[in-house]
């Protein structure tokens, strides 16, 4: 189930606890909750996260030039 998501956050280099994190939730919430298929909005909620987790490792990640 959610496999979308899964796969989303697995190739954004984003773990499933920094997602409940970003939600305001416990990490097994989270995984509960993704063992059936969650409601569109929420599915749209979670891969929003994910997006702006992925911006952010990203930005945190880049090395600027001395």
């Amino acid at each position: 189930m959610n496999t979308d998501i899964r796969l989303a956050a697995a190739g954004a280099g984003v773990k499933l606890w920094q997602i409940a994190e970003a939600m305001g939730i416990p990490d097994s919430s989270l995984s509960r909750k993704l063992r059936r298929e969650l409601p569109s909005e929420e599915k749209a909620r979670v891969q929003e996260i994910i997006h702006q987790l992925k911006v952010v490792k990203h930005e945190t990640n880049t090395s600027y030039p001395a």
